[in-house]
Formats: C-alpha cells, structure tokens, sequence
C-alpha cells in the first residue's frame, strides 16, 4: 500500500472536518487494475484521489461511498465480470476480473483513523501493519474495524481480519544535482519517493530546483561517508559528471549497504573508474547499474531520467523491466462493475 496520492485529500478533509470514505481492495481474482492492498479515498463531494481500475468502477463506488459516509457503516462491494457478456451498467469494458472493496468511513467520529496513523507512519519514513475486519460474528468486532497497532491483536473466533502492510516510500539518493539531476528528482517526486541531493556546488544546491521535499546536502565529494546515512537509501544515482568527484561517490558507496547504484556516462568511462577504485570495485559490481537506466532510446535530460526512474524501480519491485508483450497476456490490468455484499 501507498499513501503518497491520498494525502492531499485527506489533508483538505481534516482541516474542513468533512468525512472521508477509504476504499481498500482486500481481495481479487483473475486480471484486475488493482491488487489486494490498494487504496482509494472518496470525499462527500464526490472527488476522490487514488485509483482501483481504469476508470471504470470508481463512478459506481462513489455512490456506496455516499450511503457509507452518511450512515458510518461499513460494507464490501464486490465487482465480477468474468462473464463473456460485459455490458453491465452500459459500460463494455471487456474486463477478465473480480474484485472485493471494502467502503469505511474515516472522519472526526472515528477520530480520523485508520488515516491519522496511516498518514503518521507515512510521513515518518516508517513501516506499518494494518488490519481490517472484513467478516464477523462478533459484535465488539464489527466490519470494517480497523488495528493499526504493533503488534495487531489477535482476533477471536468468527472474526476475519484482511492484513496489509504500508511501506515507506524508498528515497532516492542523488549524488551530484546538476542540470540532469532535476527530472530525475522530480519524477521520483512524482512517484512518491523520497529524495536526497548531495552536491558541493552551491549554486546547484538552490531549493527552487527541486521539489519542495527535496533534502539538499552540501558536502565535498571526499567526506560524503561521514555526512550522508547510506543505510536510509534504497537507490542511488552517481552523476556529478566530474570524474574524481564519481570516484570518491563510488568509493563511498562499495563500503555501503545501498542495494541500487548506478552510474550515469558509457562503459569505458565506468570501467576507469573501477581501474581507479582497485580492490573497493569487487564489493560495488554486483550492485552497480552503469550505464544507469533501460535502453529506451532517452536523449533528452527528460527522456533520460524517465530511462533511470524507470530501471530503478524495476529492481525495487524485483522486475527485469521487460516490456508487457514479452510476459503472460493474461497480466494485462482489467476493471470490473459489480455488487455490493
């Protein structure tokens, strides 16, 4: 689960103190657009942030959603269109899925949870383990209950609990934040990742060229190792575009943890610079990307930092990054319209 979408939303509810419905997914089956786990959040006016198909279910959601909001009570709506038939409710989507949303409520009544300690953890770089309660014989226990403590209490019999994890958002380590550095930053922004910028350069340390959650470190490339945590950092890009300054990141980071490092500029140019780090180069090849990025054809600092994003993010969800076409077709995302239960 993510939060970094529904935030905004959540933060526009509280300070008007307006109800909010929080959409889960605790089950599906076949091709859907969304997996156990994923979120959305439904204001009384109807908008909504996040998304559980295509486009296709939200509409009919936000109608549950009216009736949840209103009267507190949680429910599961369950959406099927496995059929060969697919005209349900007009729309034809063509889907090959099943999916099961639980609907609750999350408003001043409820004291704002499951959100307030959701949004907390989130904010604070922090793993969370929430539960749901999604049936139940057990009136202390009713549906829609949710836990968001450590550890979650064991629930007794009759009663159904649907567990989900909230991860931290990874963060990103730039190192080097010049005019290439930008897109990079902004599009791991856009991810909801966290970003750190480390540059000596001051006149590229500016806080107005990077997103505004941007963490700027201003540290000369030999004293990296002393300034900058590695453990906090799942990735890491070197692109000072200054040779010894990459040969002091890289330096620094075959004694670190960090799992991802890559390494803008070609191959002759990565091969120097492990010539030059001697023994320390055996301890960073086997996490070293370089040159960094898919082959997507990027020219443009633009195209580029899509190709670095791109490629980091597959191997933080342990993907290859190949293309669609060459995995099942029956991965494809599907949408689905359906019932309540």
């Amino acid at each position: 689960m993510t939060l970094h979408r529904l935030l905004p939303l959540y933060d526009r509810a509280l300070l008007a103190h307006e109800p909010l419905v929080l959409a889960t997914v605790i089950g599906t089956a076949g091709s859907t657009y969304a997996k156990p786990g994923a979120q959305m959040l439904i204001a009384a006016d109807g908008e909504y942030a996040g998304l559980l198909s295509g486009g296709c279910l939200e509409g009919d959601l936000r109608e549950h959603a009216r009736e949840v909001a209103a009267s507190g009570l949680a429910r599961i709506v369950s959406y099927d269109m496995r059929s060969t038939t697919d005209q349900l409710f007009g729309l034809g989507a063509g889907c090959e899925g099943a999916m099961d949303v639980l609907l609750t409520r999350v408003s001043p009544a409820e004291q704002w949870q499951p959100l307030a300690g959701m949004a907390e953890k989130h904010r604070a770089a922090r793993e969370q383990r929430i539960a749901f309660v999604i049936a139940s014989t057990d009136p202390a226990f009713p549906l829609g209950l949710s836990f968001h403590d450590t550890p979650l209490p064991s629930p007794p019999p009759g009663v159904e609990l649907f567990i989900a994890t909230v991860a931290p958002p990874p963060h990103l380590l730039l190192l080097g934040g010049g005019p290439d550095a930008r897109p990079v930053a902004r599009l791991a922004d856009f991810l909801g990742w966290r970003v750190t910028v480390v540059e000596h350069r001051v006149a590229y340390l500016l806080p107005e060229r990077f997103p505004p959650l941007t963490k700027l470190i201003e540290v000369r490339p030999a004293e990296v190792a002393g300034v900058v945590k590695f453990t906090d950092h799942a990735a890491a890009i070197v692109m000072s575009h200054h040779l010894e300054s990459d040969l002091h990141y890289l330096r620094a980071l075959a004694g670190s943890p960090v799992p991802y490092v890559g390494l803008l500029g070609p191959a002759a140019r990565r091969e120097k610079l492990m010539d030059d780090l001697g023994a320390d180069a055996a301890a960073l090849r086997p996490r070293l990307r370089a040159p960094v990025g898919l082959d997507i054809g990027g020219r443009t600092p633009e195209s580029i930092a899509l190709a670095i994003v791109g490629e980091v993010h597959a191997v933080l969800e342990g993907r290859a990054g190949r293309p669609f076409t060459e995995t099942s077709k029956s991965d494809s995302p599907a949408c689905t319209v359906g019932s309540e239960r």
